[in-house]
């Protein structure tokens, strides 16, 4: 495992990168207003798998030959991108499962919600570009790469965990307080407006 200095120096390190605000902790806060916390369990657990392929892919070295073919992230970026974007439309429309319709519970797939996150988390190329710049001086030559790996991975998992928990919660208390003033087309709107943000951020970023 890595030596517990330089742990002491990762775990601070990617809190901090972590909790500030970015494409997955909008998009997590987004869904905590429109659809609740639990339900955006789902979109974490996809976007936890693509942080890990991307984790795991910048150790190994894969990342060099994907940065080599831009072409493949502008292919997942637009994809991923125009989709966040369509429903962000919707949700402003007050049409569509994510919308919040009054009388209505918002029901939403869980294949949707999980490509959703994963699509955000893998087709991010300033993702790719971090955890190849960060991961390295955490990894020692002289230890077994492996061990090393996992430890480093469970804390990410960890951190992206509680980071994307706090912004899902924020959203839903966003939520509660712009329902009591019967604001539910505002807050179709609020949050229709940054899922189309984070659709172009992830888009042309």
């Amino acid at each position: 495992m890595p030596d517990l200095a330089l742990l002491a120096v990762f775990i601070p390190t990617f809190f901090f990168v972590s909790i500030t605000p970015g494409m997955c902790m909008t998009l997590a806060m987004t869904l905590g207003m429109s659809i609740g916390v639990r339900r955006t369990l789902w979109m974490m657990i996809g976007e936890l798998v693509g942080v890990a392929i991307v984790t795991v892919a910048a150790v190994l070295g894969v990342a060099s030959i994907m940065l080599n073919y831009p072409q493949v992230f502008d292919i997942l970026k637009w994809i991923g991108g125009g989709y966040l974007c369509y429903i962000g439309i919707n949700m402003w429309r007050a049409r569509g499962r994510m919308a919040v319709i009054e009388g209505q519970q918002v029901n939403s797939s869980r294949f949707s919600l999980i490509s959703q996150g994963f699509i955000t988390a893998i087709a991010n190329p300033k993702g790719w570009a971090f955890m190849i710049s960060l991961l390295p001086p955490f990894i020692s030559v002289d230890k077994p790469v492996a061990p090393q790996l996992l430890v480093l991975l469970s804390i990410i998992m960890v951190t992206e965990s509680l980071s994307m928990l706090a912004y899902a919660s924020g959203g839903k208390s966003l939520r509660l307080f712009l329902s009591r003033g019967n604001n539910i087309r505002w807050m179709n709107r609020i949050a229709g407006s940054l899922m189309i943000s984070v659709g172009i951020w992830l888009a042309v970023g």
